[in-house]
């Protein structure tokens, strides 16, 4: 039986990135590699405190660490910073559409697997940018120049075969008009408008990604039992995203803490809880075959994470 493999490794560190090297291999196809810089490369030891961020609450005695990479000059180091999280998020997608476009999984898994990781790595890459506006609105520019390539190749002015693949149902390149270009949007907006001291905006790209990402692999896998109210829907799929966006958010909340931009506390986790739990039952509702979920499920998610977070 074919097995593929799929390994990352550490090349090395370098001014402070680390190197991450992806190898996939399948039997019988050439190999497919991508390289991913990752880390912060200069962290100032001052603690400053932090307002609340909009839409969310103060919270007592919360601090944020100035952790970006020039800190003499903080346009300079965001610039540089956008350029590095840019690069990745390209290599991600252009790694995902090779695997799209060599056939190595369903079309259907690719697009999901897309889904999944790009939100997901471009987290890990905020802790580059300074704090306050500035950062985060540079931060934006990188999902934000997505919503622009996904303009030209879904009206057809840009041709991307490998991208079209990895992001479409049925390689139709009118499809990244609706579900890929409201996804890029919801990142944006969540990034700009939120960005990293908010629990609010970790809460609506975990469940957008992580959950939704999930709710339709294991849907599909495991999706026997279908839900009474909705039959293209399952209990296995419903389950899987309430889990998967609830962990997620869990795991940037520590991520996150751990750069003193949000503090960790049981009332976050209960928060999380809410929103994910609320947002897999909109997804699961029948409405969700008329909307798009990447509409809904960061709209509930939003909207829940005011009221619980």
């Amino acid at each position: 039986m074919s097995v593929a493999t799929f390994n990352v490794s550490v090349l090395g560190a370098s001014a402070g990135l680390t190197y991450f090297a992806a190898d996939f291999r399948l039997p019988g196809r050439p190999p497919l590699k991508a390289t991913f810089p990752a880390g912060v490369i200069a962290t100032t030891d001052s603690r400053v405190r932090s307002p609340a961020p909009n839409g969310g609450r103060a919270r007592r005695g919360l601090t944020s660490s100035s952790a970006f990479m020039l800190p003499q000059n903080p346009v300079a180091g965001d610039i540089c910073a956008a350029a590095i999280t840019g690069g990745s998020a390209l290599s991600l997608l252009r790694f995902w559409g090779e695997i799209a476009k060599r056939g190595f999984f369903d079309q259907t898994v690719c697009r999901k697997l897309v889904h999944i990781s790009v939100g997901l790595v471009f987290m890990l890459f905020w802790p580059l940018f300074s704090s306050g506006s500035q950062g985060a609105v540079l931060a934006a520019l990188v999902p934000g120049i997505n919503i622009i390539r996904m303009l030209l190749l879904g009206l057809g002015i840009m041709k991307d075969e490998a991208i079209v693949k990895s992001m479409s149902r049925h390689g139709d390149y009118r499809e990244l008009l609706k579900g890929p270009l409201y996804y890029a949007s919801a990142i944006t907006l969540a990034c700009a408008i939120y960005w990293r001291t908010s629990p609010i905006g970790i809460a609506a790209i975990c469940n957008l990604c992580a959950g939704d990402g999930l709710a339709d692999l294991v849907g599909r896998r495991f999706g026997s039992q279908k839900l009474p109210y909705n039959r293209s829907k399952s209990f296995s799929g419903s389950i899987a995203m309430a889990v998967a966006g609830f962990l997620a958010s869990i795991g940037y909340m520590h991520y996150f803490a751990s750069f003193g931009f949000i503090q960790e506390s049981w009332e976050l986790v209960f928060g999380f809880l809410v929103v994910s739990l609320g947002s897999a039952l909109v997804e699961s509702l029948p409405i969700s075959n008329e909307l798009d979920d990447n509409l809904t499920v960061p709209i509930t998610s939003l909207l829940l994470g005011t009221l619980f977070l």
